[in-house]
């Protein structure tokens, strides 16, 4: 198993043909390959030691910018320095009915954390404002507000959270939505969706009491900001029930920060119904992914399941319809309505110049933070993305 492992000598020795090349290696003397063994060991064990110091340098507690990517290549933000020589256009939406975003969003208990936070080194300064362990949250929480404030004036926010949380958010237009069930950190994605199949019932029981009107929903993650008005959606593509957003990602490809549901009681009735079976599959198969990514499994496995669905439309980052388990879903491209920054090494092709949707995962919160100070300063949401762009490969320290 030893020698297996070695690379190059597998190649050059013919590792990869049949048993008796391994049989061949086995009976060779050990001296044969004790320099060899050696010689590796020392380079694996200088390449640590270099490493090292490399991977401590890969996380920053500010903002560094690098080369904008993308450049030259058609329907690519194409920008100088921080400004954007392409502007993006953007149009307010042309129907009457308004737009809800929901978000799940709970408080921890946060006493083991105050020694901790009382230490400088642990702050983290954006701008003017300096932000705690503690407070770093309720910072992202209130600039996905503020982001949606700017692009959709018109919509509200609903805020699902724990009952027994101390959430308070005193803001025109925003909703704090007790809902009862389990919010731990190890539960918390199962109780998301949950928490949307409870909030689309009463939804349906006001319909039922002729309480209801026409109110479409987006269903997010509180660290996205939206960037353009969403409301075409549901003027553009009349037929569906719910909308997802999809990449070209063999396992997960799909990503359940963005989950669009049209507001009449069909679509209402439907979405619900698709959702619980999403979650009845997490609860049976993906539970030992209940902390992170559960949810995203269990959703590809709903749809890529159903006998006449295409797993081959997933490549292609065009907007498609497909019926699935009695809904009609909208599957739209994640380039464009939950576009995530790079983080570290790889191949990156730039921002879409049609992104309507920016989603700032793990350490890159601090670039969301980042850029709403940028954007209160400057009011320009195409120089904004080129802020984005530009930084989206630091790994921030957050």
């Amino acid at each position: 198993m030893i020698f297996e492992s070695v690379g190059p000598l597998k190649g050059s020795l013919g590792m990869r043909a049949c048993g008796g090349c391994r049989r061949f290696l086995f009976f060779l003397p050990l001296v044969f390959f004790l320099p060899y063994l050696l010689s590796v060991l020392e380079l694996h064990e200088k390449s640590v030691v270099e490493d090292l110091p490399r991977k401590n340098r890969q996380k920053f507690d500010h903002l560094i910018l690098g080369p904008a990517a993308g450049q030259r290549l058609p329907n690519r933000l194409q920008c100088q320095g921080l400004k954007a020589l392409n502007k993006t256009s953007f149009q307010a939406s042309s129907i009457g009915n308004s737009i809800s975003f929901v978000t799940v969003f709970t408080i921890y208990n946060t006493s083991l954390d105050v020694h901790v936070d009382s230490r400088a080194s642990n702050m983290v300064t954006v701008g003017n404002a300096s932000y705690s362990k503690t407070e770093r949250s309720m910072a992202i929480l209130n600039v996905f507000i503020n982001f949606i404030q700017v692009t959709m004036p018109k919509s509200d926010v609903f805020i699902l959270t724990d009952p027994a949380s101390d959430l308070s958010m005193p803001r025109k237009g925003v909703t704090i939505y007790p809902i009862h069930g389990e919010y731990s950190r190890d539960k918390l994605m199962l109780q998301r969706i949950r928490s949307y199949i409870t909030f689309l019932e009463r939804r349906i029981r006001e319909h039922s009491q002729g309480q209801g009107h026409i109110n479409h929903y987006v269903f997010t993650d509180s660290d996205i900001a939206v960037v353009d008005d969403l409301g075409h959606i549901f003027h553009d593509y009349q037929n569906f029930h719910l909308a997802l957003t999809f990449r070209n990602n063999k396992d997960q490809p799909l990503n359940s920060g963005f989950i669009a549901v049209r507001g009449t009681p069909d679509g209402i009735s439907r979405a619900k119904i698709f959702l619980e079976e999403v979650l009845r599959v997490y609860s049976s198969k993906y539970m030992n992914a209940s902390r992170m990514l559960g949810d995203q499994l269990a959703l590809a496995w709903v749809v890529k399941s159903h006998p006449s669905f295409d797993a081959r439309r997933f490549t292609k980052a065009q907007p498609f319809v497909e019926d699935i388990i009695g809904a009609s879903v909208l599957f739209l491209p994640c380039a464009t309505y939950n576009w995530t920054p790079p983080e570290g090494a790889g191949q990156f092709h730039g921002m879409p110049l049609d992104v309507k949707v920016v989603h700032f995962k793990g350490s890159r919160k601090r670039l969301m933070l980042e850029s709403w100070n940028f954007f209160s300063s400057s009011s320009d949401i195409s120089d904004m993305l080129c802020l984005i762009l530009m930084s989206g490969r630091t790994k921030y320290d957050f």
